[in-house]
């Protein structure tokens, strides 16, 4: 017997552009492409050196010859620019290496440079890989000249590391580099490094901004790729606390006001919420930057079995960009991009 209330037929059918992957792909709202990277690159003294990183898969600490031929690799392939990290020979409690002409991440940029003209090379701007306490900056210690009793032994001192990270800024454009982007969350960092820059003949070099960079538990692999990992304590007194929201805005306030050009959250899929506030917030580009504990996770679970790499590393750079990323910072970059051309 015929229902006398049948189902009505529908008029509206999403799935009319899911029929096929040519379809899909036509109506593809968000679209990978080698342009959206950035690789990290970490650099340190020697040759010859391509010394696997155990807890993130493909990834190396490279002599600067091996990575001039890494530069060249990622230029073929499309992808604009890199991003380097330093590995120095002699660490101290100012990191001197980081602003010395002749240290790793300067040497690192001319030969770069030399090599491939128009890759576009950015230096993360921080001191925690150069100190031997591995903190961004001057700590307070008893004796030291920066030493301000009513503070704790062992916080880091703000206003004098603005003097450095300005310093090194200096050092890393006159060797060619093209973006300098602190990292440290460090009060003021945009405005020094700015007017560092400026004064040093360089008003053209850009500053990208790690704007909202939080204390993450995801950092954990970088902290064995650069050799960071603090000596005490952690970094909670400067980066941002992950719950909050608001603080971003007001942190992204600041640098848009102090001269960021490029604005910065890390890390990226944990707070894509915070990406796309702040795309809806500023016009200003804007970078994510996809950490190690995120490729690592991804890769441990392909290992097991349990997921397919290339589909969730695509996913997870296509989520980063569909919240607002601009750019993505991230280890998938040559992968993604032979990915993406097949």
């Amino acid at each position: 017997m015929q229902s006398e209330n049948p189902m009505p037929i529908p008029m509206l059918r999403p799935r009319r552009l899911r029929t096929s992957v040519t379809m899909r792909s036509l109506v593809r709202e968000t679209i990978l492409r080698p342009a959206d990277f950035i690789a990290p690159l970490f650099v340190r003294h020697g040759n010859g050196i391509r010394q696997p990183i155990k807890s993130m898969p493909g990834q190396f600490q490279l002599s600067i010859d091996q990575a001039v031929i890494e530069a060249r690799d990622l230029a073929a392939r499309g992808i604009p620019a890199v991003i380097l990290f330093g590995i120095p020979e002699h660490k101290d409690a100012c990191g001197s290496e980081n602003y010395s002409p002749d240290g790793i991440i300067p040497s690192a940029i001319r030969a770069i440079k030399a090599a491939c003209p128009d890759l576009l090379v950015i230096t993360d701007m921080c001191f925690c890989e150069y100190t031997d306490h591995g903190h961004c900056g001057i700590i307070n210690v008893p004796g030291d000249k920066h030493h301000i009793p009513a503070l704790p032994h062992g916080y880091l001192l703000n206003d004098p590391t603005l003097e450095l990270l300005a310093k090194a800024s200096v050092v890393h454009a006159d060797a060619g580099a093209d973006i300098i982007a602190p990292s440290g969350m460090i009060d003021g960092m945009i405005a020094a490094i700015r007017t560092a820059l400026d004064a040093g003949g360089h008003s053209h070099i850009s500053v990208m901004s790690y704007a909202a960079k939080y204390a993450s538990g995801f950092y954990g692999p970088f902290r064995d790729a650069a050799e960071s990992t603090p000596t005490f304590g952690d970094r909670h007194q400067y980066q941002m606390d992950p719950g909050n929201k608001r603080e971003a805005m007001k942190e992204v306030a600041i640098d848009v006001a102090e001269g960021a050009d490029i604005l910065m959250v890390k890390p990226a899929m944990p707070y894509l919420d915070i990406i796309h506030q702040i795309r809806a917030a500023y016009d200003h580009p804007v970078a994510a930057y996809q950490v190690s504990g995120e490729f690592a996770m991804i890769h441990a679970a392909a290992a097991n079995g349990w997921v397919d790499l290339e589909r969730c590393a695509l996913e997870s750079l296509t989520c980063i960009k569909r919240a607002g990323a601009d750019m993505i910072l991230t280890y998938f970059a040559k992968d993604a991009t032979d990915w993406i051309s097949k």
